[in-house]
């Protein structure tokens, strides 16, 4: 396997891409002004206990308070796909905390949406060769060990090096490690927690005792291993930092890391830009020609399986597992890279042959091999769908790089132009009979404009009817199609005047915008919003015509071109 990392360091973020043949399977972003707070470790103190939900708010200093279950109250080890089963102990959290209780409480997940970030006091100090967990008497090796002879070698090295007392996982990164570097690695991390510890005693709750490392020194704390071929970074200052870490933890990875100087963008050059946007979709194309869509929401992601273009070459029982086998690897991928957590439920294509089906759930469950993340696959439903869980621990790649639409809020859909006219209407109703002026001006969205005015202004003229009132409507490009703003009210002379900015006569050289809805040989040309049909200017689309103003109207006037037109 072919396995590089490339890592773009920007003014505002580090952004950090790992890639296995070819492919992008990793993404990691960290705003330089929005760290997370993973890994950190507080002295805080109980705000409050809530023994109908088993769990209690810490106060820890951040803007909202943390959440600690009860099992991560008690004295067990949590977090990692690494550690140990959790230790049970007392059934209720009434009987671990009390409010007002200061405890050293480390960060397990981030804050997501309303909810605050999730503590534990099970500390746990990563390595590069082990982690330490300061409060339980435990030694484990990575299951990603699968040699028996390297997993006892470690186990037996573990017993002999962890502080008495204190617990040690030996991770992955230290198969075929020398004493000397694991004995290394065990030292600095218990200095560290006596640090901690130290500081603990001293610090008034709330306090940060203990911030982890950055995103950059992460991934080489924790990806930057023998897979690695190649490190490729945009930053001569980061470059020497790198270069000065590995001269500590692993010297011989230091020819493997190289300063990227090409003019060009690093991720344009090996493709990471295009990866990403096609990740911000829900469908997701396989090279046989068919497609899954993945869709996300709070509660689970759903990942639907269809042969699109495919239509194969033999019989459609060919046809549906070969899509299916393929769906299987890319779903694997897009999980990892999406950081796609929860609940997953994948709606594979029916297969009538459960051989099929078990070398589909092979395929997959084989495919998520290389994630270090826990998932766990619990087969096909009673309904034919894959039930799988994938652990959520940081933001998923959509909540990094998007936000909600301000239209839609989230749903991904607005509504109808007929829909939102009849809102607009109602409410304007409520507002124009409750006021004591004769005439408004209302801006929205030109769509919802035409929708409110209607054909041959018979929207219009009903609303004036039944609120007695005189309604000047104007389109704003810039707002969207839901919402509606009252700019002026007053007389019907002023409020005409603002409204109406074009008279009988004038002469005007405007850019020809659009092609008018009705008469498609006309152009449309506009004045702070108001419209202007420009008769056979249609051709004239994205460039300025001079006309004359041959008819004004409250809702239009209309123009007809110079026979000799100034065309720009």
């Amino acid at each position: 396997m072919v396995k590089e990392i490339v890592i773009n360091c920007g003014a505002r973020d580090t952004r950090v891409a790992i890639i296995e043949n070819g492919e992008l399977v990793e993404f990691h972003m960290e705003n330089s002004a929005e760290q997370r707070v993973v890994g950190n470790i507080y002295k805080g103190k109980v705000a409050n206990v809530l023994p109908g939900m088993q769990a209690a708010f810490v106060n820890v200093g951040l803007p909202k308070n943390t959440f600690l279950y009860v099992d991560d109250a008690l004295e067990s080890v949590e977090g990692l796909d690494e550690v140990p089963e959790k230790i049970t102990g007392p059934s209720s959290i009434k009987d671990v905390v009390k409010a007002g209780q200061p405890v050293i409480v480390q960060v397990a997940k981030d804050p997501f949406g309303t909810k605050g970030a999730r503590v534990t006091r099970h500390i746990t100090l990563p390595g590069r060769f082990v982690v330490l967990m300061p409060t339980v008497d435990y030694v484990g090796v990575s299951r990603r060990i699968a040699t028996a002879e390297e997993r006892d070698r470690l186990r037996k090295l573990a017993h002999e090096l962890r502080p008495k007392g204190m617990g040690l996982i030996v991770r992955t990164m230290a198969e075929s490690c020398p004493p000397d570097e694991l004995k290394k690695d065990v030292e600095f991390l218990e200095k560290l927690w006596k640090r901690i510890k130290n500081r603990g005693k001293a610090a008034k709750a709330p306090s940060l005792l203990h911030k982890d490392l950055n995103l950059l020194y992460r991934i080489i704390r924790d990806s930057f291993d023998h897979e690695v071929l190649r490190l490729f970074i945009d930053s001569a200052e980061e470059y020497e930092h790198i270069l000065l870490l590995l001269e500590d933890i692993g010297p011989e990875f230091k020819d493997r890391v190289f300063l990227f100087q090409q003019n060009q963008p690093i991720f344009e050059v090996f493709g990471v830009e295009d990866e990403l946007r096609k990740i911000l979709k829900s469908r997701v194309w396989l090279k046989c020609g068919g497609y899954v869509v993945i869709d996300q929401t709070e509660a689970l992601t759903s990942i639907d399986v269809n042969t699109g273009k495919f239509v194969g070459s033999t019989n459609l029982s060919d046809t549906v597992l070969k899509t299916n086998l393929e769906a299987a690897r890319e779903i694997a991928r897009q999980l990892r890279l999406r950081n796609i957590g929860g609940i997953i439920i994948i709606d594979f294509i029916d297969m009538d042959k459960g051989e099929h089906q078990k070398k589909v759930l092979a395929t997959l469950h084989e495919s998520m091999q290389p994630d270090k993340t826990k998932t766990s696959i619990l087969g096909l439903t009673d309904l034919g769908l894959v039930e799988m869980t994938r652990q959520k621990v940081r933001h998923s790649i959509s909540e990094l790089l998007q936000k909600d639409c301000p239209c839609c809020e989230g749903t991904g859909r607005v509504l109808s132009d007929e829909v939102a006219g009849s809102r607009i209407e109602g409410e304007l109703k409520r507002f124009l009979k409750a006021t004591l002026e004769p005439a408004v001006l209302i801006q929205v969205h030109p769509t919802t404009a035409g929708n409110l005015i209607g054909v041959n202004a018979a929207n219009l003229e009903r609303l004036e009817r039944e609120t007695e009132k005189r309604i000047f409507i104007r389109g704003a490009q810039q707002m969207n199609p839901e919402e509606y703003k009252i700019t002026l009210a007053g007389s019907v002379e002023e409020v005409e005047k603002a409204a109406v900015p074009v008279a009988l006569g004038e002469i005007h050289t405007l850019l020809i915008d659009s092609v008018h809805n009705n008469r498609p040989e006309d152009g449309v040309a506009r004045v702070e919003g108001y419209v202007i049909q420009v008769e056979n200017a249609a051709s004239l689309i994205g460039k300025k015509a001079t006309f004359e103003v041959i008819k004004v109207q409250r809702t239009y006037a209309r123009a007809r071109l110079f026979a000799v037109a100034k065309v720009e």
